[in-house]
């Protein structure tokens, strides 16, 4: 099986989409948009940046990037996550909490490996 996008109805009736590897693992999480025209834009916006920078705000002084950008930071709960930032601003994708940093960068590469992925709509199968 290759990696892809998958496109699915979210809970409150918009589409969100997730980049699914080729081992079936998610690798990322769309935010929730109100049309599926508005999440294929989501997906292309990943593709064309996915090859951006990695800002690592786990390293005291870290150098702020511009954006579009990965931000890789510690949350709460002391987990390592990532998110996808567009060049306006806006969080596209972002991935589940890891125990160590090395996973959660590779989450990144994972990502920047697989952008270029196909398409599949399983909203109009619910």
């Amino acid at each position: 099986m290759a990696s892809k996008y998958v496109i699915e109805k979210a809970k409150n009736g918009g589409f969100k989409f997730n980049l699914v590897a080729a081992n079936g693992e998610i690798i990322a999480t769309s935010q929730v948009y109100t049309t599926k025209t508005a999440c294929k834009k989501g997906i292309a916006c990943v593709q064309n940046i996915a090859e951006c920078d990695v800002e690592d705000q786990t390293v005291e002084g870290y150098e702020e990037l511009k954006k579009p950008k990965f931000e890789l930071y510690q949350d709460n709960r002391q987990e390592y996550r990532f998110r996808l930032i567009s060049r306006n601003g806006k969080n596209i994708v972002w991935g589940e909490g890891y125990t160590t940093i090395a996973a959660c960068k590779n989450g990144i590469k994972s990502i920047k490996k697989n952008a270029g992925s196909e398409i599949v709509d399983k909203s109009r199968e619910e």
